[in-house]
């Protein structure tokens, strides 16, 4: 599967906000699915589940089964991949962008306040 494949995945699993609470609650900890039912009473399991299942494919969770339990930990290296990508280098050519026009304005009010 290519990068550009992955980060589709990435991005369809994050394009839902059921999906990104989910994301949320594991940041805190690995929860069992049962866990994750309980925090989002609205969804019923299976919903839950169809979730996980896309959050899975996408690279985001390790699962691990103990018993009859299925623990749901979150796997952040695919999101921090699309930081590396994107987000990074975005923010820094944002802050070049707001530091010349900082220096611009400043250079503009010398200027009015010489004359």
């Amino acid at each position: 599967m290519s990068n550009d494949e992955k980060d589709d995945l990435l991005f369809r699993a994050l394009a839902h906000r059921a999906r990104r609470r989910m994301v949320d609650a594991l940041k805190t900890g690995a929860k069992t699915t049962g866990m994750l039912c309980e925090l989002f009473p609205e969804l019923d399991r299976c919903t839950v589940m169809q979730h996980l299942k896309v959050l899975d494919e996408a690279g985001l969770l390790i699962i691990e089964r103990r018993g009859r339990e299925r623990w749901n930990q979150l796997d952040a290296l695919p999101i921090h991949a699309i930081h590396e990508r994107w987000i990074g280098p975005y923010a820094a050519y944002a802050a070049s962008m707001l530091g010349k026009l900082k220096h611009a304005s400043e250079r503009k009010e010398l200027v009015s306040q010489s004359s």
